[in-house]
């Protein structure tokens, strides 16, 4: 082996030094103080002693309820990928998605009763890449779309492809369009899972780790956990619930307006949710405030009043006149949540408009009368139209903004200014949870420096003794997502790792260090993040990558073994541990692992660069130049292949 391509390698050690996505679940907004503890005459609210009993148990009492709940959209919203389930068409005309921008191909088909997805990329008629992953449940009624999970023991991932129901077409997944594909790897984390589905099983100090989840969003997510009334109503303690309320089980309807219209916000008000202190999102019950475990912000334009992201409902009919006027309207005011829209009658959302606006004495439509004839008289089509939706492609859904339209509306679709954020469940939303959310969103939809700008405007808005501390794993977060790696370690100093509980803040910290070139004051950090997360296998691979780089490699080979054993199909510790066998001159195990990796990411870098020396060094360079070759073709701006590359020629 050459000296010089020897010393790439070691340069290199298979470091994987890419930044980690920073996306943050963590813990925003201070406390209640002391007695403000809140209240509910309905037991099952803050009672800790009620759990969750499953929709099997309340179907034994409530068949005929069960029987049209289990047809509605959220009845539907996940199940085990089969036939019966997927609402795709999979004949060869339809069933085909190109990336161009990965330039790869994907092919949804069904092989017995198993669903799969067929990953490949070609070179004029040869197939260089075939990846196959099995589909193991589908998320979505079908109504709109059918999305895509796979089961690695345990860890699930999206699918990068979508069916999209209305267009009939499949597509690139939402999010994974424009260059972003990020292919098999998109964790599936508690916020997702928990508005998809019903309450998991979830392996708390993991990012998308679960023991097992559910099959659709069930009834307790809407009256809250079941067992009181399950043990009341089993020892014969019954209520008669048309003269009086069964307070062992909340009944959305019996709810103050707005209590109600949380229920619902939970996830019908998609934004930029940002958990309260010690909160997640397991802890909100139907009964409480929803801004007693998040705030929920979303972003306010001027102008293009029609833009709206797909579940923003509620967001959206807070903006209405017919609810800031009435102070009674709610989203059970319209939808029977137990029976799906495609089997409600028009008629009853016609006569929830007719209510305030149809009787006596009442406004009447303005329309002129033949113009509301070819609209049947529908209040619906003209002030509640379908709209495309900002986040999800391909896909109308009914704008619940209530309005008259513009004549003109052509100033309603065009963006003028950003205005800030605005939270729809809280009124007066703190400093610190305020800068969260505007972190929050620059991390997840929008990497403009003046939203961290605006949010160190309002941490240095609420500086105090009490709340330093909180605010240090802000000023890391905020420093982290502007690189300004120094600044980082400032606050960090501050601190020693093992008084730190928040994984996030500890990760940040040991990136930090190890990005200025400090490995060994890296290393108590991360091993700070993964003693808290321990199934958080991107921080264990961070963890083993700094290990290796200061020498240990015993360590480093246990860590990212114990990362493919929870994970094989994760492709980075696949990489380093093939790197570490070819140190040790394991060149059979090297290969193996290389190979998978390559198989996994055919398009990473380092992984390709370690395959290229490992072919130079079993005196395969021809197969090595291919390897080379094929990394700049993918990543042009890569050097240190270019050089490897000029050195064997």
């Amino acid at each position: 082996m050459s000296s010089r391509i020897v010393r790439y390698l070691l340069v290199t050690l298979a470091l994987i030094a890419v930044t980690l996505p920073a996306f943050y679940c963590g813990n925003p907004k201070d406390q209640p103080q002391a007695g403000d503890q809140p209240t509910s005459p309905w037991r099952n609210v803050y009672d800790t002693s009620a759990h969750y009993v499953g929709m099997q148990t309340c179907r034994g009492c409530h068949q005929e309820v069960y029987n049209t709940f289990i047809q509605t959209g959220m009845g539907q919203s996940f199940d085990h990928a089969t036939r019966q389930k997927s609402a795709a068409d999979f004949s060869p005309q339809h069933a085909l998605v190109y990336d161009k921008d990965l330039d790869m191909y994907y092919k949804p088909y069904f092989q017995d009763d198993t669903f799969y997805i067929m990953e490949y990329r070609l070179e004029g008629k040869d197939t260089v890449h075939k990846l196959i992953q099995r589909v193991d449940y589908i998320v979505g009624s079908g109504q709109h779309t059918n999305s895509h999970i796979y089961n690695s023991n345990g860890y699930l991932y999206q699918a990068p492809i979508t069916f999209y129901t209305q267009k009939h077409k499949w597509d690139l997944a939402p999010g994974f369009e424009k260059g972003a594909n990020s292919r098999f790897s998109r964790m599936i984390e508690l916020e997702c899972m928990s508005c998809h589905n019903g309450y998991p099983e979830f392996v708390p100090n993991s990012e998308n780790k679960y023991i097992s989840v559910k099959t659709g969003i069930d009834c307790e997510r809407c009256h809250g956990p079941g067992s009181l009334h399950v043990a009341a109503r089993s020892s014969g303690k019954a209520v008669d619930t048309s003269k009086q309320p069964d307070y062992t089980i909340v009944n959305p309807r019996r709810l103050p307006t707005e209590l109600q219209n949380n229920i619902c916000q939970r996830c019908h008000l998609q934004g930029i949710s940002v958990l309260n202190d010690g909160k997640t999102f397991f802890d909100f019950h139907p009964g409480m405030k929803l801004s007693e475990v998040m705030t929920v912000f979303m972003p306010e334009y001027e102008g293009a009043r029609d833009k709206m992201i797909m579940a923003s409902h509620v967001e959206r009919m807070k903006k209405s006149k017919c609810y800031i006027n009435s102070g009674k309207m709610s989203c059970i005011t319209c939808h029977n949540p137990h029976v799906s829209i495609k089997f409600t009658p028009r008629t009853q959302y016609l006569n929830a408009c007719s209510s305030c606006h149809g009787g006596a004495n009442q406004v009447h439509c303005s329309e002129d009368a033949a113009v509301r004839a070819t609209k049947n008289n529908d209040c619906i089509t003209c002030h509640m139209p379908h709209n495309g939706s900002i986040d999800i492609p391909h896909v109308a859904v009914t704008d619940h903004y209530i309005r008259k339209r513009p004549l003109n509306d052509t100033l309603e679709k065009k963006i003028t200014a950003f205005l800030g954020l605005k939270s729809f469940n809280s009124e007066h939303p703190d400093a610190i949870t305020t800068a969260r959310g505007y972190m929050e969103f620059y991390e997840r939809y929008n990497q403009n420096k003046g939203l961290i700008d605006s949010a160190l405007y309002y941490l240095g808005k609420q500086q105090s003794d009490e709340v330093a501390k909180k605010q240090n794993r802000d000023y890391i977060r905020a420093y982290f997502l502007l690189n300004d790696y120094n600044k980082v370690v400032e606050y960090a100093a501050q601190q020693k790792p093992e008084a730190i509980e928040d994984a996030w803040t500890c990760y940040r910290a040991g990136e930090a260090y190890y990005q200025l070139g400090q490995a060994d004051k890296a290393l108590p950090w991360y091993q700070r993040a993964v003693a808290i997360w321990p199934y958080s296998l991107d921080f264990q691979n961070k963890y083993g990558t700094c290990l290796l780089a200061l020498g240990n490699v015993n360590e480093a080979k246990k860590t990212f073994t114990f990362v493919v054993n929870e994970n094989p199909r994760y492709p980075v510790a696949n990489t380093n541990l093939g790197y570490i066998y070819m140190q040790e001159g394991n060149s059979a195990m090297s290969y193996d692992y290389l190979l998978k990796a390559e198989q996994l990411n055919p398009d990473n870098e380092q992984t390709l660069i370690n395959l290229a020396v490992w072919f130079h060094g079993n005196h395969q360079d021809a197969q090595a130049k291919k390897y080379l070759q094929h990394l700049l073709k993918r990543h042009p701006e890569n050097t240190q292949a270019r050089a490897m590359l000029a050195d064997l020629q």
